[in-house]
């Protein structure tokens, strides 16, 4: 008879803390890479903040999120990189089809901007993402052949625009992320995450309302038009 794998009862642990719906909404919600409180969680997931206090309480011990307390507030965020990347990896194994009907124009809107560009904890997706990692691709900056790599050139384009790339330590320095709306990959890692600070940080990109959307500044489709030879009708 042959021994059962020890991973597996902690996994099928694992499995159970994301195996609740508002558990799951918690986790989706954080892919923004903002920490949020308590009760902000609580009104998107639609539970009391009792119920949600229980929910926090099993992913901190879970490992899955982290808290942090300010005065009388609490906040949380997703504990690290690896677990934006199971969320959002699980996510991409959604059938196209799969959530609940869009209800409105308003929903419908913000589905689309969703779609359109997005962040993913910390990088670049959607459309925009997947604009941004082809065009990388297609100057010799990104290799996509044998995994994701910078090349060389890939990592002095970094430097000469301007984006710092923190060493990786554990993170790898460019990682494929699997796009759940566009199902296919575009770039994380320390690359995608620096890319993603310098787009929102030197104006390139503006956040569109409270989700994770995100849409191209003027000044943002002349830069990478510049610097990446991407057209402005494919950033709009």
């Amino acid at each position: 008879m042959t021994a059962k794998d020890p991973r597996a009862a902690p996994l099928a642990s694992l499995a159970s803390l994301i195996a609740d719906e508002s558990r799951a909404a918690c986790l989706l919600a954080l892919l923004d890479g903002r920490a949020w409180t308590a009760g902000e969680l609580a009104r998107h997931a639609g539970v009391a903040a009792s119920t949600l206090s229980e929910h926090l309480g099993k992913l901190v011990a879970g490992g899955l999120i982290a808290e942090e307390r300010q005065g009388r507030h609490r906040y949380v965020r997703l504990a690290d990189a690896s677990v934006a990347q199971l969320v959002e990896d699980l996510a991409s194994r959604l059938p196209p089809a799969a959530g609940r009907p869009v209800r409105g124009l308003r929903e419908s809107s913000a589905e689309s901007a969703m779609a359109r560009g997005r962040t993913c904890y910390d990088h670049l997706a959607g459309r925009l993402g997947i604009t941004i990692t082809d065009a990388l691709t297609r100057r010799g900056l990104l290799r996509q052949d044998t995994g994701f790599a910078l090349t060389d050139a890939g990592v002095e384009w970094f430097g000469a625009a301007g984006m710092r790339l923190d060493p990786p330590g554990r993170r790898p320095l460019a990682r494929a992320c699997l796009d759940w709306t566009e199902r296919r990959p575009h770039l994380a890692g320390v690359a995608g995450a620096a890319l993603c600070r310098h787009a929102l940080e030197a104006g390139w990109c503006v956040r569109v309302g409270s989700a994770r959307a995100v849409k191209v500044t003027p000044s943002g489709e002349r830069e990478l038009s510049a610097l990446l030879g991407i057209p402005s009708s494919a950033l709009s």
